[in-house]
């Protein structure tokens, strides 16, 4: 796969991973899980590595045993690396009357809103539950027509 397409790929694999292991921290992840995330951040930085040599004088990859904070915070600087060449992550377009478990995001903000692209993130992966529920409403009939 050249090179152009490759790396877009794997810089989703690293967001991706930055999130579930942030996920995972908040809901109580285990050492399995953080182990998983460590050794999936170790292939994508060697493959990188592959692609572009240079990468090795700014990244290691993280020791057996890291927490999924350092995975997620790992996963984010590297595919910062490369947001001058393909960009910042893609969002999801807009969703209006949308709803929110007021329980699940004040858990969140206490957690983790440490940054703004934390709230980014959090309203990402709410987005498909919103689209769910709007969907279901325009799906059911008026209670006066029921």
């Amino acid at each position: 796969m050249e090179r152009q397409k490759e790396l877009p790929k794997l810089i989703n694999v690293l967001r991706q991973t930055s999130r579930m292991a942030r996920q995972s921290e908040w809901t109580g992840g285990g050492q399995d899980t953080a182990a998983y995330c460590v050794e999936q951040y170790n292939r994508v930085l060697a493959r990188f590595k592959e692609l572009d040599p240079t990468l090795g004088a700014v990244f290691e990859p993280l020791p057996q045993g890291s927490s999924l904070s350092v995975v997620a915070v790992a996963c984010r600087q590297l595919a910062a690396y490369y947001e001058d060449e393909f960009g910042g992550a893609r969002g999801f377009g807009r969703a209006y009357a949308f709803g929110f478990d007021p329980k699940v995001f004040k858990e969140f903000w206490e957690k983790s809103a440490s940054e703004i692209e934390d709230l980014g993130e959090f309203i990402r992966e709410s987005i498909e539950e919103w689209t769910r529920q709007k969907k279901k409403q325009k799906s059911s009939p008026p209670k006066d027509q029921a």
